[in-house]
């Protein structure tokens, strides 16, 4: 695995240290060298911050060339949980603080070690990428899971204690990768013989999984006894994420897995683990905590 620090992180992570998130001990290029149907590698671009993102939102694109910045939890805390956290951007862009190295934090806090990755985006591709979109996205997560995998006496992991954190877009992503059972790339070295599903799973308002002609999940996300646990945030107010998390848990019901599914009346879309006014969407945070606590994945 060719390993590589990327001096632009402090950039990409900036915004993030405005709620004390921690920075990452280390940057990693996910693929040893071109990414599946890739000709560049390219690490992406941070855009010029909204004046009307308060606190800050990084946003990042033309990412041909994925990384996984990792925030180990403290040592006097860690408990060999590990969780890969796929933030939103609608697949054109990344979020790597608000939907991410912000998670990080919380999971850190309470033992769990946190893997961002920072997928490939449409921006930036050699064409223009208008069909399976979160084909490449995917790509990504099933690698990086298995690198976690791989890596987990390093990592100081579990290998049977990984867990799927999706964000919107990283939502949708991850419930494609929670229900594939097969990898969706060619195998090209020993990281790919380690398994690429995850124990457990935390979906955050899955971006528009539903198929919108048949009013169905999308046919790429299936369903099936073989899903991990798994736990599902939206709100009342979400129109992207309302319906499809609901049909992702009423799938898992279907086949037995255990799951827990939490619909808040209002926050709207896109708010990682922050507050939002005339809203207690911040507080499923907690409520994540209590599900990883059952289920003995938190201190």
């Amino acid at each position: 695995m060719t390993r590589a620090l990327l001096f632009a992180f402090p950039i990409l992570f900036q915004a993030s240290l405005l709620f004390a998130a921690p920075e990452p001990s280390e940057v990693i290029s996910v693929w040893p060298d071109l990414a599946p149907g890739e000709t560049t590698k390219k690490t992406g671009d941070a855009l010029p911050p909204r004046e009307t993102d308060k606190p800050t939102i990084t946003r990042v694109e033309n990412i041909t060339s994925p990384t996984l910045a990792i925030f180990p939890a403290p040592a006097d805390k860690a408990n060999g949980v590990g969780v890969l956290i796929l933030p939103g951007g609608g697949f054109g862009k990344v979020v790597p603080d608000m939907e991410g190295s912000e998670a990080a934090a919380w999971l850190n806090g309470i033992g769990i070690s946190a893997f961002v990755l920072s997928y490939r985006t449409t921006t930036g591709a050699d064409e223009p990428i208008t069909e399976k979109r979160w084909l490449r996205p995917v790509q990504d997560s099933q690698r990086a899971m298995r690198y976690l995998r791989q890596h987990a006496s390093k990592l100081k992991l579990d290998p049977a204690k990984i867990g799927l954190l999706g964000f919107s877009a990283g939502g949708q992503a991850a419930a494609i990768h929670l229900t594939q059972e097969k990898a969706l790339y060619d195998a090209i070295d020993e990281i790919d013989q380690a398994n690429h599903r995850p124990d457990f799973s935390m979906l955050v308002y899955p971006w528009n999984v539903v198929d919108k002609n048949t009013g169905e999940l999308m046919p790429e996300i299936v369903p099936s006894e073989k899903m991990p646990p798994g736990f599902i945030v939206h709100t009342d107010d979400d129109k992207s994420s309302s319906l499809g998390a609901a049909l992702i848990y009423l799938g898992m019901k279907k086949h037995g897995v255990s799951g827990e599914l939490h619909v808040y009346q209002s926050g709207g879309h896109g708010y990682g683990t922050r507050d939002r006014p005339d809203s207690v969407i911040g507080t499923w945070t907690d409520r994540g905590t209590e599900w990883l606590r059952l289920r003995d994945l938190a201190n």
